[in-house]
């Protein structure tokens, strides 16, 4: 749009390894801003997603990915790929036609959502589990049963490695991003002095655990602080220069 800008979304991707069938199918939902904050220009609204760009996009950056990581033996797969993917890798953009609080709701429920929801398993009889899925092909509704431990094998084949974040953030998502203070340029005078008073210590501490550090919980009134000190540091300096430790 603007290379001078370099006009820069928002981005909350998480990774998904399975399908509703329980099979192993890696895919990205991704939740992104409808805009971005340029270099000069705190906030671009951006209304239009070419939906042909983003297919072609997709391919050729995996593509690209892939041929730097695996090299030069991955080239023939690269070039069919090109050849049986001419109009690009699938992506499912769907537009946002929510409120923001149905919007948050939707990605919430993408955020810890299990391999299988228990509503969805529908008898268990000591040896073979029944569960039902809709398939997405023609939205019907499809009853499987297996044996216990071939279900519980489907189950942990989705189990990540120990660190490893299924969510991300980018963009002006992800922690000290250049266009940070200009973002905040953006936000009403009485938003910006709401979000200073929950940023305090004290109401950071009331809002998280539900009581006031500075309420004394024998009388109830209010302290005061007068210092900080941390077991390691100041107090055990002060220790050593009383005791001439040291």
């Amino acid at each position: 749009m603007n290379k001078t800008e370099n006009f820069t979304p928002g981005l909350i991707c998480v990774l998904h390894t399975f399908g509703r069938d329980l099979k192993w199918n890696p895919h990205i939902h991704a939740l992104i801003s409808e805009g971005g904050a340029g270099n000069i220009t705190p906030w671009r609204p951006v209304k239009h997603f070419d939906y042909n760009f983003l297919r072609n996009a997709f391919r050729k950056v995996l593509l690209e990915r892939l041929t730097s990581r695996i090299g030069p033996a991955f080239r023939k797969v690269k070039n069919e790929m090109y050849t049986k993917h001419a109009d690009g890798f699938y992506v499912r953009a769907k537009p946002n036609l929510c409120t923001p609080d149905i919007t948050i709701k939707y990605i919430s429920r993408y955020l810890g959502r299990p391999v299988i929801a228990t509503s969805r398993i529908d008898t268990y009889d000591g040896e073979n589990v029944t569960f039902h899925y809709t398939r997405h092909e023609d939205n019907k509704t499809v009853t499987e049963t297996i044996p216990a431990l071939n279900f519980i094998q489907k189950l942990i084949v989705h189990i990540p490695e120990k660190h490893f974040k299924m969510l991300r953030y980018y963009g002006i998502y992800a922690k000290h991003h250049k266009q940070e203070m200009k973002l905040r340029k953006c936000i009403s005078a009485e938003k910006q002095r709401f979000l200073r008073s929950i940023q305090d210590w004290r109401q950071s501490i009331l809002l998280s655990f539900g009581y006031d550090p500075l309420c004394c919980s024998e009388c109830g009134t209010s302290m005061l602080v007068l210092e900080v000190y941390h077991k390691k540091t100041a107090l055990f300096e002060q220790y050593r220069k009383v005791m001439k430790y040291g």
